[in-house]
């Protein structure tokens, strides 16, 4: 049945719509200038035009509003976007294969998708629709969607093993976006807020930040997605007025260390892995604005918030509530339809705010003493020189079976094996240094600064002469 709910619908039925605001305010901006909503909507209306009949469609568009445009078509169909995990071959053709009545949906012409398929091959591969250059536009109203019509799936990142699905309904996403707009509204007031992200659109917390908000609210978004820090700072100059750069913890710490400048910022919202307090007090000082950190989960969207520079604790939305079990914590809050179990473990306050204390699967035990791996990382990337690294239990295992902590280090040439060991162990109880030291030229992050269980598991195998 089409999500689309037209007039001759039933009374009964609770309909939410897709955009909000005027038409002429912009929904999105580049170099070139703004794009206004009326002109939106033309694409939306044209681009639904061409996509075939199926329930499902991966969008793997890299340019950010053409993602917008085509992320909105499929909902006008009554279709469902698949947001894979990760735009390589075999994510994609993992959720193809978990969704067989499905198609592509791209900007390229080797399906954006790590050349999966070769243009001069196969440039247009029978499940591909390649959105044209010149985008087309038909008339049309702003559509009203059913409130449990299923928008989106999105797929966890995998690094804590495979990824799963996590189905999204439009009143979930319409219920957390302006829960969302809300916890932002002290940044722009009256005034459009432009927002330029380093993060896919495909990932949950970039949809979020990047595609939902100017969706419903007064914000307009950049069309690229910069990656190197000159970049960055370029497409933030294309704002008209100073800008929120969503970003991640790897992006920000780059581009402290980057020296370049940056224009004036609205703030620096960051999320996907978790920041170091002295990063957010570099970034703050650095770029003259707040940086807030956001919690969530593809699971459970975003649901907290925190000024990291300044503060430990974890401040919930209004409405949501955490209430830690014994393997994780249960997450309710207004845009879900039922409480779902996170496997981070937390400790509350009396005010109703958290701190975060790891979680169980992380949880080690050497010598009848535990730890954290991700206390013991912190810790690790808090050296300096240590540019990037994790400490994680490789496969082997001593002779009173216990597994060996290993360290994967990126770090300065100045930086020896030796002194990060004289670091590590003036901050962690001596059982827990790691029993290998191995430098690596990188670590294998996914787009949002993630390590996918199986890319560190196939870095961990592989002998290192």
């Amino acid at each position: 049945m089409s999500a689309v709910v037209c007039e001759q619908d039933t009374a009964d039925t609770v309909r939410l719509p897709l955009l909000r605001g005027d038409g002429q305010r912009a929904v999105a901006f580049d170099a070139d200038g703004a794009t206004t909503l009326q002109t939106f909507l033309g694409h939306v209306h044209g681009v639904a035009a061409l996509l075939p009949d199926a329930p499902y469609a991966l969008n793997l568009c890299e340019d950010r509003y053409r993602f917008l445009v085509a992320f909105c078509a499929v909902a006008l169909r009554g279709q469902t976007t698949l947001l894979p995990p990760a735009r390589t071959r075999g994510a994609i053709e993992d959720v193809r294969a978990r969704h067989p009545h499905s198609y592509c949906i791209g900007d390229r012409d080797d399906c954006g998708c790590d050349g999966v398929y070769d243009a001069a091959d196969a440039p247009t591969p029978p499940h591909y629709v390649r959105l044209p250059d010149q985008l087309p536009r038909r008339p049309g109203g702003v559509p009203m969607l059913a409130a449990d019509a299923l928008v989106a799936i999105g797929f966890t990142s995998g690094s804590t093993g495979v990824p799963a699905a996590n189905p999204k309904t439009w009143r979930a996403l319409h219920t957390g976006t302006l829960q969302n707009l809300a916890a932002l509204a002290d940044l722009h007031g009256e005034a459009t807020l432009p927002v330029v992200a380093t993060v896919p659109p495909q990932h949950m917390y970039g949809m979020e930040m990047s595609v939902l908000l100017p969706m419903l609210g007064d914000v307009s978004v950049h069309g690229a997605r910069p990656f190197f820090p000159g970049d960055i700072a370029a497409a933030l100059r294309d704002a008209p007025r100073p800008p929120l750069l969503v970003t991640t913890p790897v992006h920000l710490r780059t581009l402290v260390e980057s020296g370049v400048a940056l224009p004036p910022l609205a703030a620096i919202a960051t999320a996907t892995a978790p920041l170091a307090q002295s990063l957010a007090a570099a970034a703050e000082a650095r770029f003259g604005c707040e940086v807030r950190e956001l919690f969530g989960s593809t699971e459970t969207c975003i649901v907290a918030r925190r000024r990291t520079a300044l503060e430990c604790a974890w401040t919930p939305f209004p409405g949501v509530r955490m209430q830690p079990v014994p393997d994780g914590t249960l997450v309710d809050a207004p845009h879900l339809p039922e409480a779902r179990m996170l496997a981070d473990l937390v400790e509350l306050d009396g005010a109703g705010r958290f701190v975060l204390c790891g979680r169980q699967a992380d949880m080690i035990e050497i010598a009848g003493k535990r730890a954290s791996l991700a206390d013991l990382t912190r810790r690790l990337l808090a050296i300096p020189g240590v540019r990037d690294g994790v400490i994680c239990q490789a496969g082997e295992t001593d002779a009173h079976g216990v597994r060996r902590l290993t360290a994967l280090v990126v770090a300065d040439a100045a930086l020896d094996d030796a002194a990060v060991l004289d670091a590590l162990r003036q901050a962690v109880d001596p059982v827990f240094l790691p029993r290998r030291l191995r430098r690596v030229e990188a670590l294998p992050r996914n787009e949002t600064g993630k390590l996918p269980r199986a890319a560190l598991d196939a870095l961990l195998a592989v002998d290192p002469a």
